[in-house]
């Protein structure tokens, strides 16, 4: 039986990791030069759909490969206990805990982030004494040391994110002064991802400044002449074929957006499956991106919306009127019956926030596929 190469599900590895590789080698490169090197503290942003999930498990692919440990963590209320506990050496338990803010480690007790005493241990054993106790041990090899990634981290709670942006600093630290050869250095390497807007609070948090240093890499649009080359080169590794003038139409009506990408993929082919057909026709793709639309809509302008405020949503519904095509500045002006100076505000806000971009002199375009005709629909 045929199985679907196209894997729009969240998270889900999909064939071909088009338009990432510099990303990708931005990481393996710097698990590969050492400690302190750039890229072993990484944050990915990115638009709802654009692949920052799957960009995470392919980092955790490539360090495995690497004979790193990872840790992969979605951010929600408990972070750093949840990191505390799979790090903790087995057997260790609480016995008493002092000083707040306090965190919980579940089925154990409650732990402060300064001091969480355990009976094995007569030290306290904080974040950072929990990654020094496992980066001693002799699981991890020279050279090598522990991968962290935390999704959605936009959800993280001030107190975690500056918990863990502490620890990390003080093992890189604790790494450059000691004796050991570089070559080895045990390190932590520490991957965030999350929405735009979640890099402006990180760098304007005063405790968690360090992290301006961290490499920081957007995910954008895949530009479609390789979308046209992936859906070509994944539909015939299927068993399937696909023309150049429907693939590129496909990737044409995709936008370049990684999830729309996927989910076109996967209804064009399972409109030609459907049929015991071989070839994606013309009608496939039509019928495919009919289909994609409506996923596309739950799954990422909803979603894109959630958070905006009365204002910006405004200013967006007056963009809306014009959508596919760009909106001249002068038209917002007078569709939302503000000031000028008012428009220029939100501009630069959604701009910063991943939901429009400029499209030439005077003009703005949705920056979201499609979430100018969902705006019109609701």
């Amino acid at each position: 039986m045929a199985i679907n190469p196209f894997k729009p599900t969240a998270g889900k590895m999909p064939p071909i990791l088009i338009g990432r590789q510099s990303i990708i080698d931005d990481f393996s490169e710097a698990l590969t030069n050492g400690v302190g090197a750039p890229g072993r503290i990484m944050l990915v942003t990115g638009q709802r759909g654009f692949g920052k999930t799957v960009m995470l498990t392919e980092f955790r692919r490539i360090a495995k490969a690497q004979q790193w440990e990872t840790i992969a963590e979605t951010a929600s209320p408990g972070l750093v206990s949840r990191l505390v506990t799979v790090l903790a050496p087995s057997g260790m338990r609480l016995n008493q805990a002092d000083i707040s803010p306090s965190i919980s480690i579940p089925g154990i007790a409650t732990a402060s982030l300064g001091q969480a005493h355990f009976s094995a241990e007569s030290n306290p054993l904080t974040l950072r004494n929990a990654l020094n106790k496992r980066l001693e041990s002799k699981k991890i090899r020279k050279g090598k040391g522990i991968l962290i990634t935390i999704d959605e981290t936009q959800a993280a709670s001030h107190d975690d994110l500056v918990a863990i942006a502490t620890a990390v600093q003080h093992i890189i630290t604790d790494a450059d002064e000691s004796d050991v050869p570089d070559d080895e250095k045990k390190g932590v390497a520490i991957v965030f991802a999350g929405l735009p807007y979640m890099i402006n609070d990180l760098l304007d948090n005063e405790v968690t400044t360090f992290l301006r240093r961290a490499l920081r890499r957007e995910l954008d649009n895949v530009p479609l002449p390789d979308v046209k080359n992936a859906y070509l080169e994944t539909v015939a590794d299927s068993g399937k074929s696909i023309s150049e003038s429907d693939a590129l139409e496909a990737a044409r009506r995709s936008e370049g957006y990684p999830y729309m990408v996927q989910l076109v993929g996967y209804y064009m082919w399972q409109s030609a499956q459907r049929r015991g057909a071989s070839i994606i026709t013309t009608n496939d793709v039509a019928a495919g991106v009919t289909d994609a639309l409506l996923a596309f809509d739950d799954a990422v302008c909803a979603p894109a919306l959630d958070g905006v405020t009365s204002a910006e949503r405004l200013f967006l519904k007056a963009m809306a009127v014009d959508s596919p095509h760009v909106t001249q500045i002068g038209d917002l002006v007078e569709r939302t019956r503000r000031s000028r100076s008012w428009v220029s505000k939100y501009r630069a806000i959604l701009i910063k926030d991943k939901l429009i971009r400029p499209a030439g002199h005077g003009q703005v375009e949705f920056a979201v596929p499609h979430l100018g005709e969902y705006l019109r629909s609701l």
